[in-house]
């Protein structure tokens, strides 16, 4: 052959190749495009063009030197080269003889190498040659047979090799399956005998993986002949049923659901429920009742999102701020609660949805932020109202056993959405009740649990549904009427009352420009709302912690404004305080002058207490008569508070003399503890303070000085101890025009972490250990009157400075 009658030069142009192996006897094209190899192309002279082809260590070097080379290549001869428009030359290379690479001499223009033979070894005849041989052919052939790849005219050539070498060559080269690395050492393993037992090696796998995709192949090929098979049975029936006149509508029903299903995405158990049902719905005619329970169920089952999302993959949080700070004022909290679940999600886009609960009194946005929080996350908003709901299959659905069984409201809410992963947002889940037909709010504890809510089961689907991607957030007013494992399962994120200046910029952002648009005025331009002015309605006409109230007296003034324009009077309307008094009329709450009137004679005290509506002020009222050791409490009062009562009496007996107080009193005289609003419950231990200043004012004939409001609970031994709910308690208390607050010592944190100086104002606060330091606040200079103590109770500390 050529290679046999070739001799090798001294040195050799050198081809680098880019993960392309070239073996003796085969020939390939290669297209050449670096200008080194173009040069080296041009430099070929005579009818024996003749170079070395050698493989780079690392394709990616465009200008490889000598070290980025194999050691080993293939001395090979050009045949024919052509050029394309391109300025690439296509050179057609026949692999002569093995060499190896002795030394580069030369990089520019191209590079040359000093090169020496590198002749085949262990290549003498014999039995074991013989048979590593034949093999090689047997299961050469084996794989081309099997193989789509490899023409079967391949089988011919390698029976036809003379040599086991050739034989050797011409598999590595031909091979599809084998490597650039793998083809290396082939070509660089002299021994006929060890690449024979390579090919061998990799023949069988390669005839294994081939054997096995026939395997898939055939599998495969039975289940789509099957398929053929029920598709072409359906075809007849349909044709009989066709010249009988039966069944036309009744199947194209079936092949419609059948169709459905298939293409819903649904899990594998719920697609064999429907198939069940779909041959049940077969043998049915449509004039049964079971025919339509069926129908309906399938129906339900292929309009779910089974694998439907919103599809919002690129995360965007600098988005999500600005829509959350667009559609709301302050409630930081709970904004970077949201912000942080974004961040995770983004990082990680397989976690589970958080469940949160947005606990805060009515009017402060806890239902319109989850529609932000959908907006900012790009989903669906859905909204269950909990409120009032007994039946537990309200949650969980009815099974289909009962006349018009449906799916619970979480599923229902979910077909709503059209999509798997929506923002579900359960209403007023504190007002829950429960009855003989079951729990609601244990049937939410699966819906709540992110390790469970994967494998929901509603009772009317009877199959379980994925709810992990969906995005939970309850709403309550009030933490107490839920159940400890239900609220176990949820993050509780508190939403407190504004303050005035809060609401005045919610006014001016959200709400008067919403009012306007709905009332058809242009705002600024036909009506202005000043600051006074809406002081004068948050002071005047509203007592709450949000801003319900507020927006309806604001549509009141802008209404009158519509009426004065329909009327033909088109100047602008400035909303000043002598407007809103003058449309709004006389004000509904007269939170300060009532403070300083109620607490103008000995015995009323102020309280202040933490409501479902927020924070408020309550008023203690003591009042005594002739008689004897008769101690009585209204004022529709909890088993809590009638105890603290008893403790402010005992405490109050003990301590009678210290304040001037007669200690037989309670022998001489009765007394009465009241708290008005009598129809309202009230429980808790927090105006225990509140209580003893009220007994040592009537008892002592020295009333509390006005607009100071206090908390806390005490202890027989007259220790103010910490109490809950500081900050809405505040906010109540500046609503309703209080100037000095008294809290326990221990609450001084909460203070500090949640009511920033520009929150409080020109709001003092007090912080007490003792009775006798809230005593001495809220009675004034009582050093005139009081005596020292024969017995302390403690040992007296400073009065902390107050907060302002």
């Amino acid at each position: 052959m050529a290679k046999a009658l070739y001799s090798l030069p001294p040195e050799l142009p050198i081809l680098p190749l880019r993960d392309t192996v070239l073996f003796p006897g085969a020939v390939i094209p290669l297209t050449v495009g670096r200008d080194s190899s173009l040069a080296l192309l041009d430099s070929l002279q005579g009818e024996e063009k003749v170079l070395g082809v050698v493989a780079q260590l690392d394709p990616r070097i465009e200008d490889p030197v000598g070290t980025d080379l194999h050691a080993v290549g293939t001395v090979g001869k050009v045949h024919k080269m052509v050029r394309t428009p391109n300025g690439n030359v296509v050179v057609f290379l026949e692999g002569l003889r093995r060499m190896r690479v002795a030394e580069v001499i030369g990089l520019k223009p191209f590079l040359r190498a000093s090169v020496e033979d590198l002749p085949d070894t262990e290549n003498e005849p014999g039995p074991e040659l013989t048979a590593l041989y034949r093999n090689t052919q047997e299961l050469f052939r084996e794989v081309v047979s099997r193989s789509p790849q490899l023409s079967d005219d391949l089988q011919g050539a390698a029976n036809n090799m003379e040599s086991p070498s050739q034989l050797a060559d011409f598999v590595a080269g031909t091979l599809p399956s084998l490597n650039t690395l793998l083809r290396q050492e082939l070509l660089e393993t002299p021994s006929v005998r060890k690449r024979l037992e390579i090919l061998i090696r990799e023949l069988t796998k390669e005839k294994e993986v081939l054997e096995l995709r026939a395997k898939i192949h055939e599998q495969v090929q039975e289940q789509v002949n099957q398929s053929q098979r029920e598709f072409l049975l359906r075809e007849q029936m349909k044709a009989i049923q066709k010249e009988l006149g039966d069944g036309d509508d009744t199947q194209a029903e079936v092949a419609e659901l059948r169709e459905k299903v298939e293409s819903s995405g649904m899990s594998a158990e719920a697609k064999k429920e429907c198939e069940r049902e779909l041959k049940r719905l077969t043998r049915m005619t449509p004039a049964s009742a079971e025919y339509m329970v069926s129908r309906t169920y399938l129906e339900w089952m292929t309009s779910l999102p089974w694998a439907k999302s919103s599809g919002t993959e690129d995360i965007n949080i600098a988005k999500a701020q600005g829509i959350l700070d667009e559609d709301h004022y302050d409630l930081e909290k709970v904004k970077q609660r949201i912000l942080d679940y974004l961040a995770v999600k983004k990082l990680q886009p397989s976690m589970k949805g958080p469940i949160l609960c947005f606990l805060g009194p009515p009017g402060v946005g806890k239902t319109s932020l989850g529609k932000s929080i959908a907006r900012a996350l790009g989903r669906k908003f859905v909204r269950i109202s909990l409120g009032g709901m007994h039946d537990e299959a309200e949650i969980r659905g009815h099974r289909r056993t009962y006349i018009g069984a449906l799916p619970g409201q979480i599923i229902q809410g979910i077909r709503r959405a059209e999509t798997n992963d929506p923002v579900c947002m359960l209403d007023e889940v504190d007002k829950l009740g429960r009855d003989f037909r079951g729990d609601p709010s244990a049937a939410l504890m699966e819906v709540l649990d992110p390790e469970q809510n994967a494998t929901f089961r509603d009772h009317y689907l009877d199959v379980p549904f994925d709810l992990s991607k969906v995005l939970f957030i309850a709403t309550a007013n009030w933490m107490d009427p839920i159940p400890e494992p239900l609220r176990d399962r949820m993050e509780i994120l508190e939403l407190p009352g504004y303050t005035e200046e809060e609401k005045i910029h919610i006014a001016k952002r959200f709400l008067i420009p919403r009012q306007c648009s709905e009332n058809g005025l242009k705002a600024e331009e036909q009506i202005e709302f000043t600051d006074d002015g809406l002081r004068e309605i948050i002071h005047g006409y509203t007592r709450e912690a949000g801003v319900r109230s507020l927006e309806r007296e604001i549509a009141t003034l802008v209404r009158k404004q519509a009426r004065r324009i329909a009327n033909g009077k088109t100047d602008k309307l400035v909303i000043t305080p002598e407007v809103v008094r003058e449309t709004l009329g006389v004000p509904k709450v007269r939170a300060e002058r009532e403070v300083e009137e109620r607490v103008a004679r000995p015995g009323v005290s102020v309280g202040l207490v933490w409501t479902p509506a927020g924070g408020d002020i309550v008023f203690i009222e003591a009042s005594s008569m002739r008689g004897g050791k008769q101690f009585t409490m209204t004022g529709h009062l909890g088993e809590v508070m009638q105890e603290s009562m008893r403790a402010a009496l005992s405490w109050v007996r003990a301590n009678a003399a210290t304040y001037g107080i007669d200690p037989d009193f309670f022998r001489k005289q009765d007394l009465h503890i009241h708290v008005p609003s009598g129809a309202i419950p009230k429980d808790g231990p927090s105006a225990g303070v509140a209580m003893v200043t009220a007994l040592v004012s009537l008892l002592s004939g020295h009333a509390i000085r006005p607009r100071v409001a206090m908390t806390g609970e005490i202890s027989l031994s007259g220790v103010v101890l910490p109490v809950g709910g500081i900050k809405e308690k505040v906010l109540g208390a500046k609503r309703a025009g209080i100037r000095e607050v008294i809290l326990p010592a221990d609450n001084e944190p909460n203070v500090k972490e949640d009511l920033p100086e520009s929150l409080l104002g020109d709001l003092k606060v007090h912080f007490v250990h003792n009775v006798d330091e809230a005593l001495r606040i809220a009675l004034g200079n009582i050093e005139a009157w009081r005596k020292p103590m024969g017995r302390p109770v403690r040992e007296e500390r400073p009065l902390a400075s107050p907060i302002h």
